[in-house]
């Protein structure tokens, strides 16, 4: 079984394809650090299709999706982005959950894993 790592750094790969599914590190929004949660939300959702087209695959193949926000308040907020984003009928099983992050400048982070 082949492994194929996407954008391999020291510490993680981005993302890690294997056995017809991509897995994605916890993405943050390094393009929008500050930024309200729903920039946030649509910077990582950006930052995730860039990942699956590297790997092959989009975001209607979606099968899990685990969101952590620094504080549950930004839920509805972040739900507004994540429904305009996700594929109709094609939604993952996903948990979401309130837990603080590496960094305060961060109020989201979203790791999905995909088919190929």
């Amino acid at each position: 079984m082949s492994i194929q790592r996407i954008e391999v750094g020291p510490r993680m790969s981005q993302a890690v394809v294997c056995g017809g599914l991509v897995y994605t590190a916890g993405v943050v929004a390094l393009r929008a650090p500050g930024a309200s949660v729903a920039e946030q939300t649509t910077d990582i959702l950006g930052r995730i299709d860039e990942l699956l087209a590297a790997a092959g695959t989009d975001r209607t193949k979606l099968l899990t999706a685990t969101i952590w926000l620094a504080d549950i308040a930004g839920f509805s907020e972040m739900n507004g982005v994540w429904d305009a984003w996700v594929a109709p009928g094609n939604t993952p099983v996903r948990a979401c959950v309130e837990a603080k992050l590496a960094a305060p400048q961060f109020t989201v982070e979203i790791q999905v894993t995909a088919a190929l």
